[in-house]
Order: structure tokens, then C-alpha cells, then sequence
């Protein structure tokens, strides 16, 4: 029986998904694990791959249109096999035929009950019945539908998340599947995954974690705790001044000299570091040391994030996403810088996992390369706090009395009012500064 391929949900605020392009046309064979079409979400450009062998039957949805997530969007089956585009006559046209007189018109609307409670299903149907609840997507349109994911994916039962190529190329290659993050729907490990890790050497393999820095072996995950009267009254009244989430804004400039010496020096033994990824290291370091900044309102609940993630904020031709650099107080500067450089690339090119823009504890966002000598960002909920920077600019300042020229940088923290305090956004942005203007605090 030909089974239908639903537009899976590759985010969770995915609703539609566009078919940019078919990597198979009808008729193709396609195995478990093949990619076999590219669809663009709400943030990036991904694969959908096939969990099963067959034949591609039938495209519903051409190139350059949208589904909504849990429709249709092909079909695949046996080598030859018809698809039927009519939903609802697989289950109401088999019982018609049993009464041998025309039945009255009210028997008629009660024939197709029967069969369904008193035969029972076809062993094959039986099997795959448990998919669409897994998948939790939309109403089927009738017929029998597997989604994307087949039912060996378990809900917390302890068994790894992967497609059977995967699993196959994990083995191959000696790969520890339980050191990798899936990108495919739910966090399912697929083929590309198992190429990345292949791609990037000795990281993915079972030895890899021992030579990784012990803070990052032990991620801590966030805590919820419930706001206090105070907190919860004055997040109420400053809602109700500022809707929606009611930022304050803090400005300081910081002498960039010895961050600029740190950033030739790593040039000159080939090693690319920029400003911003200083910055970023910087912002990540401050958020280790004014731990009140690490958090996030979720309702009437405070996340408090015990790991310093930093998003940075990239422009590209759609708009604007932030791939977040997770545990960047404890990576060195040239991997925080080229794992920079991997995702800002890669986001340009709408090629990020979901796992890769999501999350993260403060977005570092900075338009000094545009000129820019101050700014102030919006915040990326559900984040409490965003911080702008500016050019490094030579200005005049006074030192000792007189009037000198430095290398000067403007950084603005937006902080969302409702769980940080001005105060509190002070500290932080005087832990920025003082990290940025003595860099070798950096490296400690």
C-alpha cells in the first residue's frame, strides 16, 4: 500500500515548510536514510530524509511551494504500484459492496462502521499505526500516513535517536552515537550528522570527550525557579508601561588597546581572531561572574542558565539569526573563533540545525564593521539581555589630565527590566570592560 511522506516539523515554531528543490523525481528508488528533498523552514534550509525503502510514486508539492507541517507531500511504495489522490476511499469504498439489495439510505451511512471494529487491520497497517501519534503533526488526511520517523524512534525509553544509515555509519566508523546532536526532526541523528562528525576527525569518536575541558563534561542544566512578589510585581507594572518586554538600555566605553594587541598577535601566527570574537569570549566570561544576567522569563517562571551560551547575531538577506557558541567561557579563542566563522557561514547559507540557532544565554550583536560607532539591539526572547558594540574608533579621551587619543569601543546592554535590574546590567557591563581592556583575563 502506497504510504503517504508528511511535511515533517523541523522546528518547533515551524508551521509550513517550502519544497525548494526534489533531490529524487518520480519513480526513483530511495532508501532509508537517502535525502530526498530540501525544504526551507522559518530559519534555515534542511533535508528531509526517507526512514524507509521503496519507490517514489508521486509528488504532491512542487518545487517553490508550501505545506503545512503533517500534510502530504509525496508518496512512495512498490515499483509500479497506483496511488490513489482520494483520501477517504481506501476505508468507505471496501464495505459498500457487501449489502447485495440497495440498502435504505440511513443503512447506507452506517455501512462503513461495521468493518471497522468487526475485521481487523492488515498486519502491515498494524505495524505502522503507531507512527503517526509519534510524530505529532496534523490530522491525516485519510488513507494511511507514516510520517517522516519511524516508530523505532522511542520517547524515554534510553535508546539512541538515529536512522538506520546512521546507525550503520556510526558502526562503520567506529563513532560514539551518544556524543552527537541530531538535526534531523526531534533530534534524530541522520546521515549528514554522521558526515559532520566524520568531517571534523577524532571529535565525534568514544575518546574524544576525555580531552575535552572538564566544564564542558558537565553542563549543568537550568534551573526554574518561581519569581518573588517583588520581582513578580514589578514585571507587571513595567509591562504595563512597556508592553511586550520592557528593556533598559546601559552604555560604557572601553579602551580596546591590549584586545587589539591580542587580536594582531593571534593574526600574526595565522591564527584568525576577531574583535567580535574577543567580545564574545569576553560577554561569556561576564556572564560566569554576574551569574543574575544568565537567566530568562518564561511566564511567571525564572530559568536561571548555569552555561555561558552566546549567540552572535548575523545578517543575512532574509534578515537576521543567531547561531549561539555553547560553553564559549571555556573554549580558546582560535576555536571559539572558528567555530564563529563555521556558523555565520553557514547561516548565510540557511544550512544551520535547529539546535544551532536556538537557546543560548546572551546575544552579542555588533555592527562595527558597518561603521557604526553606537547602537543599541532589541533582545532575543526569550533572553533577558543583548549586548550592542560598536567600531573601535580612534577618539579623544583624558588620561592623567590631558587629552590623549585611544582606541575606544562603545558597548550597550539592553536588558529586559522585568528580571534585571539597572544595577545589576552595571555590574555586568563592568566585568565587560574590565575583561576587554585587560585581556589577559581572558586566558585565565
Amino acid at each position: 500500500m502506497a504510504t503517504a511522506i508528511q511535511m515533517p516539523a523541523l522546528s518547533p515554531t515551524m508551521t509550513e515548510g517550502k519544497i525548494t528543490k526534489w533531490l529524487k523525481k518520480e519513480g526513483d528508488k530511495i532508501a532509508a536514510g537517502d535525502a530526498i528533498a530540501e525544504v526551507e523552514t522559518d530559519k534555515s534550509n534542511l533535508e528531509v530524509e526517507a526512514y524507509d525503502d521503496g519507490y517514489l510514486l508521486k509528488v504532491l508539492i512542487k518545487e517553490g511551494d508550501t505545506a503545512p507541517v503533517g500534510a502530504p507531500i509525496a508518496y512512495f511504495g512498490e515499483k509500479g504500484e497506483k496511488v490513489s489522490l482520494e483520501a477517504p476511499a481506501p476505508a468507505a469504498a471496501a464495505p459498500e459492496p457487501r449489502p447485495p439489495a440497495g440498502p435504505p439510505p440511513s443503512e447506507v451511512k452506517r455501512a462503513p462502521a461495521p468493518p471497522v471494529t468487526a475485521a481487523p487491520p492488515p498486519p502491515t497497517e498494524v505495524k505502522r499505526a503507531p507512527a503517526p501519534p509519534v510524530a505529532k503533526v496534523g490530522p491525516e488526511p485519510g488513507g494511511q500516513v507514516v510520517p517522516l520517523r519511524r516508530a523505532e524512534v522511542a520517547e524515554g525509553d534510553g535508546r539512541l535517536r538515529a536512522s538506520p544509515l546512521a546507525k550503520k555509519m556510526a558502526h562503520d566508523q567506529g563513532l560514539d552515537l551518544s556524543g552527537l546532536q541530531g538535526s534531523g526532526p526531534q533530534g534524530r541523528i541522520i546521515k549528514r550528522d554522521i558526515e559532520a562528525a566524520i568531517s571534523q576527525g577524532a571529535t565525534a569518536r568514544k575518546a574524544a570527550p576525555i580531552a575535552m575541558p572538564q566544564l564542558l563534561l558537565e553542563r549543568r542544566s537550568p534551573e526554574t525557579l518561581p519569581l518573588s512578589s517583588m520581582r513578580r510585581v514589578i514585571a507587571q507594572r513595567l509591562t504595563e508601561v512597556k508592553p511586550g518586554v520592557p528593556h533598559f538600555y546601559l552604555t560604557v566605553d572601553i579602551e580596546m588597546a591590549e584586545a587589539l594587541k591580542i587580536r594582531d598577535e593571534a593574526n600574526a601566527l595565522e591564527t584568525k581572531v576577531s574583535v567580535n570574537d574577543i567580545v564574545v569570549k569576553a560577554a561569556a566570561i561576564a556572564l560566569r561572574r554576574v551569574p543574575k544576567v544568565n537567566v530568562s522569563l518564561q511566564g511567571d517562571r525564572m530559568v536561571q542558565y548555569y552555561t555561558a551560551d552566546v549567540g552572535i547575531a548575523v545578517a543575512i538577506d532574509e534578515g537576521l539569526i543567531t547561531p549561539v557558541i555553547r560553553d564559549a567561557d571555556v573554549k580558546g579563542l582560535s576555536a571559539l573563533a572558528a567555530e564563529a566563522r563555521d556558523l555565520a557561514a553557514r547561516a548565510r547559507k540557511r544550512s544551520l540545525r535547529h539546535e544551532e540557532y536556538t537557546g543560548g544565554s546572551i546575544t552579542v550583536s555588533n555592527l562595527g564593521m558597518f561603521g557604526i560607532d553606537w547602537f543599541v539591539a532589541v533582545i532575543n526572547p526569550p533572553q533577558a539581555a543583548i549586548v550592542a558594540v560598536g567600531a573601535v574608533t580612534e577618539r579623544p579621551v583624558v588620561r592623567d589630565g590631558q587629552v590623549v587619543a585611544r582606541q575606544m569601543m562603545s558597548a550597550t546592554l539592553s536588558g529586559d527590566h522585568r528580571i534585571i535590574d539597572g544595577a545589576l546590567g552595571a555590574q555586568y557591563l563592568r566585568e565587560l570592560k574590565a575583561l576587554l581592556e585587560h585581556p589577559m583575563r581572558l586566558l585565565f
